[in-house]
C-alpha cells in the first residue's frame, strides 16, 4: 500500500521560499504519478502542479514560473520549490496522484505567507 507523507511547510513572508517534500513509501510505478495540490480554507482542493504523460513538469496559471516541481529518485520523493511566495499561496499543501483518487490522502503540510 502506498503512503505519503508530505513535510517542508511553515510560516514565511511575502516573496520568501519554501521547499516541500512529499516522501513516497510502498510500491508505485512512477515517481511521475504524484502531483502537488492545495487546498485553501472554504474551496475545494486544486491540484497545482503534476508531470505530464512524458515526464515533462504542467502548473497551474498562479504558480507557473513561481513553483517547480522536481522528482528525487534516490530518496523516492516528489519536490515543490516555492519561490516569490504570495499572500494567496497560503493553503494546506498535499501530495496525490492527478485524479486524486490512486492514493490515500496524507495529512499535508501547511503553507502560512504573510503579508
Amino acid at each position: 500500500q502506498v503512503q505519503l507523507v508530505e513535510s517542508g511547510g511553515g510560516l514565511v513572508q511575502v516573496g520568501g521560499s519554501l521547499r516541500l517534500s512529499c516522501e513516497v513509501s510502498g510500491s508505485i510505478s512512477s515517481l511521475d504519478d504524484i502531483g502537488w495540490w492545495r487546498q485553501i480554507p472554504g474551496r475545494s482542493r486544486e491540484l497545482v502542479a503534476r508531470f505530464s504523460i512524458l515526464g515533462d513538469p504542467i502548473y497551474v496559471d498562479d504558480v507557473r514560473g513561481r513553483f517547480t516541481i522536481l522528482k528525487d529518485n534516490t530518496k523516492n520523493s516528489v519536490e515543490l520549490q516555492m519561490d516569490n511566495l504570495k499572500p494567496a499561496d497560503t493553503a494546506l499543501y498535499y501530495c496525490n496522484s492527478p485524479s486524486g483518487r490512486a492514493y490515500s490522502w496524507g495529512r499535508g503540510t501547511q503553507v502560512t505567507v504573510s503579508s
